[in-house]
């Protein structure tokens, strides 16, 4: 989507007013799978750092179980085999 300079502008001004106002949350690049302890990249560009995850959906650890995985790329195949490939929309 393309936006006006004029609507760029507002968003640009509104960032540098919450940015400025210290409630900008920048985001942590994940680069491990979810679990207790994960690998982050921050702020961008930097070292990885192992920290603990205290907040992950993962919460149970079932994200990369063999069993969990399966179900779900079962689902998905009956789903597309039902319903026919369209491809991306």
């Amino acid at each position: 989507m393309s936006y006006t300079e004029k609507t760029r502008d507002i968003y640009q001004a509104q960032l540098a007013e919450i940015k400025s106002a210290g409630i900008f949350k920048e985001e942590r690049f994940i680069h491990s799978a979810q679990a207790a302890d994960i690998e982050v990249e921050f702020p961008a560009g930097s070292d990885l750092k192992k920290v603990i995850n205290m907040c992950s959906n993962n919460y149970l650890g079932l994200t990369h179980h063999p069993e969990v995985l399966k179900a779900a790329h079962e689902a998905t195949s009956i789903r597309l085999r039902r319903d026919g490939w369209r491809g991306p929309r």
